[in-house]
């Protein structure tokens, strides 16, 4: 009896500080409702010290809540995603790459996530995010292929591939070794993500539907197969080393740090690189194709997401807003040179007038948002053969293009059932 009785006076005692918490203000009674709550945010390295000032500036604004940032790889966190949610170790607040965002999402391992007016986001952006009519991650970082020029080669960034194929004839470019070979422009091309803007460009895609029909795979209409024939072309004046695949990357940076080469394809990751090289480059859009369009390179990036196993989802949501802000992502830029997605912060980057942020977004203009269904991953390897055994002359490009389609098609229907 005496246990019931001392039952009773706790919820009597609990009650009355409900009511009392109740008669409060409106703010008081949300800052109550957050006092004491702890996220967890889990980052790569590279991002910690931005991740310490956005997380004090949180905390200030939203008295006690603690936010504890973990550092560790980006894509094993991901990796590891499952098993944490199923554990209840998984962070409130993660960053994943866009490719990542659709199939985690769709496999149940992310939360939803609502985009906030303030995060500035964009059609393309929130295609990135967005699968089966539903929102994963809010955008935080945008990334497409540029063109990199050696300044002490050329007085300016050739426009177009026709102004390419000029220079290609210029002696001084000759590949040692080689003859007939020339190192003018180079292009990782045996790399489907490489390449996909030259296919895209002629007319070509991965899946119909805006990214989101995997039966409807467009790498062997009439335009992605002239794409690969023009690809053909270069190949033929390319050095031979070119259609090694483990290998041409590498080719690629020496020669254009050696001085040998005035044109390469990249992404903005390549830049600190050919920095610490001493290469007196510049950066650009990439040239517009010989049938007159814009090379459509994947869109791509990071945005920050909200595992299923969160323990706070709200106040997780809460803070991806704040990270997506117009005001965070301009820190974050400053912090890490990456180029926001949010709008405003982009416009606010352009003003820093660094040539490589500008050709980013302005080459993000064109650029098509990278598949994020699951059966994306179906798509890579058979693309790239497909442009090996084409300019390698091993399959005509037609026979390539439709032999790799098929092989897609058979192994999604092998995985997905579709």
């Amino acid at each position: 009896m005496k246990h019931k009785l001392l039952k009773s006076v706790a919820l009597l005692a609990a009650s009355t500080a409900v009511l009392a918490a109740c008669s409060n203000s409106s703010s008081t009674s949300s800052s109550s409702a957050e006092a004491g709550q702890e996220l967890t945010i889990y980052v790569d390295g590279q991002y910690e010290a931005y991740i310490n000032e956005a997380k004090a500036a949180f905390e200030k604004e939203n008295e006690g809540v603690t936010v504890t940032v973990k550092t560790g790889d980006a894509l094993t966190g991901l990796d590891n995603l499952s098993l944490d949610n199923q554990s209840g170790s998984a962070p409130d607040v993660m960053m994943a790459p866009y490719d990542r965002v659709g199939s985690l999402g769709s496999e149940g391992q992310l939360s939803e996530v609502k985009l906030a007016e303030t995060s500035k986001t964009d059609e393309t952006t929130e295609t990135l995010v967005t699968s089966g009519g539903k929102v994963y991650g809010s955008p935080a970082v945008i990334e497409t292929l540029v063109a990199y020029y050696n300044k002490d080669l050329v007085s300016a960034a050739p426009k177009t591939f026709a102004e390419l194929e000029e220079l290609a004839k210029d002696s001084k470019y000759a590949f040692a070794g080689e003859e007939g070979k020339t190192s003018a422009f180079l292009a990782d091309w045996t790399n489907f993500y490489y390449a996909y803007g030259l296919l895209s460009g002629y007319g070509g895609y991965v899946f119909g539907e805006n990214g989101t029909n995997p039966k409807d795979i467009g790498l062997a209409n009439d335009g992605a197969i002239k794409a690969i024939e023009y690809a053909k072309t270069w190949y033929e004046k390319w050095p031979q080393g070119l259609q090694d695949a483990s290998a041409a990357g590498n080719l690629i940076q020496t020669q254009f740090t050696e001085g040998k080469t005035a044109v390469i394809i990249d992404g903005p990751w390549k830049a600190s690189a050919l920095k610490d090289a001493g290469v007196n480059y510049g950066v650009a859009t990439i040239p517009t194709l010989a049938d007159g369009k814009a090379y459509s390179a994947f869109g791509g990036g990071k945005a920050w997401v909200i595992p299923a196993g969160s323990k706070n989802p709200d106040l997780a949501q809460k803070f991806v807003d704040h990270l997506t802000s117009t005001e965070q992502q301009k820190a974050f830029y400053d912090a890490t040179n990456e180029v926001p997605a949010n709008t405003e912060a982009r416009e606010y980057a352009v003003s820093k007038n660094d040539e490589l942020t500008t050709a980013v977004i302005n080459q993000f203009a064109s650029a098509q948002p990278m598949p994020n269904i699951s059966e994306m991953s179906t798509v890579w390897e058979p693309a790239a053969n497909m442009l090996f055994e084409a300019v390698s002359g091993k399959k005509d490009p037609k026979t390539a293009a439709t032999d790799a389609v098929k092989l897609i098609e058979d192994t999604i229907a092998q995985k997905y059932g579709n």
